[in-house]
């Protein structure tokens, strides 16, 4: 077979080597195209030189395109998987900072409240041009594969917007399907779910192992588990207040909703330190620049060490790769997919971008009807969803006060902040990150001017109720192991002895 697969912002060291091991693990693509684009060159040129020596190890004869010419690795394209983070680690810096001074506590501020809102304005901007960028040059039947976040908001706008068909992948459903698993004390392949709802606020509506349903069950398993019940509480709490287990992490589900993290003093009765993932403030701000920080310096031992085996044993879980298999061969793939609501799920929006069951195979990527989901369930997917829309049109047509009625809607920043001071931050974040907001420059010198005016509100200096230290590299050479998993992994919560802090 012989196709061509484009990989935008492939300077990701976390999310590319992984995505192109799983693709080339299926025999069928040993001949395919593979192009790579980011606009760091620096980054670009380590992560290419080191797949491209996994590809050589691998007896493949393979050569990656790589250039910062986004249209050329575009050009001819059938499938792209996009992995960028508009801004990089100084924007997503502000995304937790600036919050953290009117009170607004994130773990991760990536997907929802302030700093997801604001990682969704300048991702979007971007989003639309690559989407014209598709439609110029790439294949007509193409396909973009979006891991980047806030999944859920980009993949709307492409869809909207873009002109570009888009399917929205995390490994979410997958994380939550292993601890399930666990708690019953059973293989991850001996229980099979059907999750609903949207982008990190999915419900696992129906478990079942042997054709025995496990969902009643589930929270006496949770509440009894060693590890769980010690780091999992909010969404053990929400198990037992909604009936239904969420997908994402303890630290992501607290910053979704208004009851964990509004009041600074009880934080800590919800979250674990162990993990960034379980509640860290800005934990995943922390192990990315820790993983970037280690991966700029060893980067030359990296190169030393054994390359990656494709082989379908060696394959992880990320649905990208199965999908274009599905696709290619016709061989059948059942996965979760976050795709243009349009009644799969019958009591949240047709506009909607919500994750759901779905197969790809020969005949396409088919999604089954969901029908409805519990009220509980779909009452907290409705709150958000009516914070994306916002700020997916904010985003669109540079509309600041659509912006700022997000960040009013937003269930944690409401239950924080009053409307002067959700005013006021915003104009800080649209000051901060002005030079990835484009579509906000009249926005943007006013906001600035009411800062410069002075007779500002106070603000505080303020940490959060659990801020850890970046460790420095000398400290991560203490444990290589776990400096290289961190910096490797997509999904820096898979390994929970990766993300720990020492």
């Amino acid at each position: 077979m012989s196709f061509k697969v484009t990989f935008i912002g492939a300077g990701s060291i976390g999310f590319t080597r992984g995505l192109l091991r799983d693709l080339l693990s299926v025999p069928e693509f040993a001949g395919i195209e593979v192009a790579f684009t980011d606009i760091n060159r620096h980054n670009l040129d380590m992560v290419t030189d080191l797949c491209q020596r996994d590809i050589d190890e691998n007896g493949l004869s393979i050569r990656i395109q790589a250039t910062t010419d986004r249209r050329e690795a575009l050009r001819g394209a059938k499938y792209v998987l996009c992995t960028i983070r508009v801004g990089g680690l100084e924007a997503f810096a502000t995304d937790v900072d600036i919050p953290l001074k009117y009170g607004v506590d994130q773990c991760v501020g990536d997907t929802l409240c302030a700093g997801g809102i604001m990682y969704g304005q300048r991702g979007i901007a971007v989003m639309l041009d690559i989407c014209k960028d598709i439609r110029e040059v790439a294949d007509k039947d193409v396909l973009l594969l979006n891991y980047a976040n806030p999944m859920a908001m980009l993949t709307w706008a492409c869809n909207r917007y873009g002109g570009v068909r888009t399917i929205g992948l995390c490994h979410g459903v997958q994380h939550g399907h292993r601890q399930i698993a666990e708690a019953y004390g059973l293989k991850q392949t001996e229980v099979d779910i059907i999750c609903a709802g949207i982008n990190h606020q999915t419900w696992y509506v129906q478990i079942r192992h042997n054709g025995e349903d496990l969902t009643q069950g589930l929270l006496e398993a949770f509440e009894n588990h060693p590890e769980f019940s010690r780091t999992e509480k909010v969404r053990i709490d929400m198990l037992r207040r909604f009936g239904y287990y969420s997908t994402e992490s303890n630290g992501h589900l607290s910053e979704y909703v208004p009851w964990y993290r509004k009041r600074p003093n009880e934080i800590k009765e919800w979250i674990d330190l162990g993990s960034w993932i379980n509640g860290e403030t800005g934990g995943y701000l922390r192990v990315c620049t820790e993983g970037r920080n280690w991966f700029e310096t060893d980067f030359p031992n990296w190169m030393k060490e054994p390359a990656m085996t494709y082989a379908p044993e060696n394959r992880g879980q990320e649905h990208g790769s199965y999908i274009i298999e599905g696709l290619e061969t016709g061989r059948v793939y059942r996965g979760h997919f976050n795709v243009v609501n349009n009644g799969v799920i019958a009591n949240l929006p047709d506009d909607a971008i919500v994750e759901a069951p779905g197969y790809a195979d020969g005949n396409g990527i088919s999604m089954p009807l969901v029908g409805e989901l519990p009220l509980g369930p779909a009452a907290v997917c409705n709150a958000s969803i009516s914070v994306q829309r916002l700020a997916v049109e904010a985003a669109v047509h540079g509309d600041d006060r659509l912006l700022r009625q997000a960040f009013m809607m937003d269930p944690l920043v409401g239950a924080v902040c009053n409307p002067k001071e959700i005013w006021q931050m915003v104009d800080e974040m649209l000051a901060a990150q002005e030079q990835w907001l484009p579509q906000y420059g009249a926005a943007i010198a006013a906001a600035k001017e009411r800062l410069a005016a002075g007779n500002l509100i106070p603000t505080r200096s303020y940490e959060g109720a659990a801020r850890l230290k970046v460790k420095t590299v000398e400290e991560m050479r203490q444990d290589r192991d776990a400096a290289n998993r961190n910096a490797a992994e997509a999904d820096k919560g898979k390994d929970r002895a990766a993300a720990a802090q020492s």
